[in-house]
């Protein structure tokens, strides 16, 4: 049953593989339909040529059989009157005694459609079978007797073969004799020519049944091929996607542990040692009030408050680092702006940051990705690069949106001297990938040193003017 329900329920990767095999399938079919159209009508071809052939061959040897009668009569028949009674007697028993084969034999029928010889059938000696037909209903003697008064020719018909009994077909051909007003002629039967064409049709059909299981086969295996392929490249592609993910999953727990670190390091190193001031210029100021000391007091009070006030400001650049609230209220661009304030306030080093309204805004995702690349370049810039000078610039163009970040520090090392792409930097790369964007670095060392972070989204992550705030805000 489950097996069942899983064939009417097919995985995509097997839809794949079958809409992968139905070309194969459908050129198969057409292939052997052609095949056997094409085979089949250059056999008729040849059997049509082939049965001809058998018939003129038949043809040939029926009007020499009425040559050599017509010889062995001629000297009586070209001496005799119309009415010699006793020169016809002499014909018919000449053309009487020429019997052939099991079944061949000279017929005589005079313009009147009376037999006159018939050695194989006697019972048709001395009767008029004018108006004779086969059992198709072709007319027999009166188109003998037509063919005579013309001269001579070929007649096709069906007629009883002597020595079996049965019908058969048979060609007959007739010459008149106009004097004594005779049809004299003589037939064989062609089915043995029948069976040769017969036998050569079926010969060929069977063939093209052969020619089709060949393609059958041939289409069988392949399909066989194809979807053996399609199932090991699709098991092969479902590894490699579980070692991504599993190597995804790593990173984002790297990534969260970095950033706890990170954030425990903050907490400890800043705001721990200012909280631990505050409490020791409390305690302080608590003594000496408690000695009546009010004027000693104040100093380690505002000390203290200084302390907590810097805290306090820790805290908020922490948050915002985390997660900043004015990329939210006013868009990247104030968000972008404050960043780079902030940078430059903590480190010391120069930064520049320029935009322009944006004609369209971006979604949310985009700005997002932004701002985290941003923050992890002025990151990197702030450990390794010995920067002096930071910019930063962020337009819209007309095939999307482009941040470019640029800095005079050294540069990267070279890529021999790497272990590896940094996990800040591997980070921008799937960020911008993941929003079918691009993310170019150029890097150079030595006197003109320095390093350009360039990340564009396309299009399709810009929205239209007013449908999300406010027209004139940055993006």
């Amino acid at each position: 049953m489950r097996l069942f329900t899983a064939l009417l329920r097919p995985t995509y990767a097997q839809k794949l593989s079958l809409l992968m095999t139905l070309p194969l399938i459908l050129a198969g079919t057409a292939i052997a339909v052609l095949v056997g159209y094409q085979s089949r009508a250059l056999a008729e071809g040849e059997i049509q040529a082939l049965e001809q052939q058998l018939l003129q061959a038949k043809k040939a040897e029926l009007r020499n059989y009425v040559t050599q009668a017509r010889n062995g009569f001629a000297h009586i028949y070209g001496l005799a009157a119309p009415d010699d009674a006793l020169a016809k007697e002499q014909v018919t028993q000449i053309l009487s005694a020429m019997i052939y084969g099991k079944d061949g034999f000279f017929f005589v029928y005079d313009y009147d459609g009376t037999n006159l010889v018939s050695p194989r059938q006697t019972e048709f000696i001395n009767r008029n079978w004018a108006g004779l037909t086969d059992s198709a209903g072709v007319p027999v003697v009166d188109q003998f007797v037509r063919l005579a008064r013309d001269g001579a020719g070929w007649h096709t018909f069906t007629w009883e073969k002597p020595s079996t009994g049965e019908e058969a077909q048979m060609i007959a051909y007739v010459v008149g004799l106009q004097d004594w007003q005779w049809a004299i002629g003589t037939g064989v039967f062609i089915d043995d020519v029948l069976a040769t064409v017969a036998a050569s049709r079926a010969e060929v059909e069977a063939r093209v049944q052969r020619t089709f299981i060949y393609i059958g086969g041939i289409t069988l295996v392949s399909l066989v091929l194809v979807f053996a392929s399609g199932m090991f490249l699709n098991l092969r592609e479902r590894r490699l996607a579980d070692a991504k993910l599993k190597e995804l999953t790593q990173r984002v727990f790297d990534a969260q542990e970095e950033e706890r670190s990170r954030v425990a390091r903050e907490l400890h190193d800043g705001i721990s040692q200012l909280l631990v001031g505050v409490r020791y210029a409390l305690d302080n100021t608590r003594r000496r009030l408690s000695r009546g000391d009010s004027d000693g007091a104040a100093a380690p009070l505002e000390k203290g408050t200084d302390s907590l006030l810097t805290a306090i400001t820790e805290v908020r650049r922490i948050s915002r680092d985390l997660r900043p609230g004015v990329l939210d209220d006013l868009g990247l661009g104030p968000a972008l702006k404050a960043l780079t304030g902030d940078f430059a306030a903590r480190t010391g080093i120069e930064t520049e940051f320029s935009t322009v309204v944006f004609r369209n805004r971006l979604d949310q995702d985009a700005k997002i990705a932004l701002y985290r690349i941003a923050q992890e370049a002025l990151t990197n810039i702030e450990r390794h690069a010995e920067a002096s000078k930071v910019t930063i610039d962020l337009r819209g163009h007309t095939k999307g949106a482009t941040m470019r970040i640029t800095d005079n520090g050294r540069g990267l090392p070279p890529r021999d001297d790497r272990s590896g792409p940094g996990i800040g930097l591997r980070n921008m790369q799937e960020r911008i990938e993941q929003l079918d964007g691009t993310l170019r670095i150029l890097s150079s060392r030595g006197t003109q040193s320095g390093t350009v972070i360039e990340a564009s989204l396309p299009l399709s992550h810009l929205l239209p003017p007013g449908e999300e705030g406010t027209p004139a805000q940055l993006p």
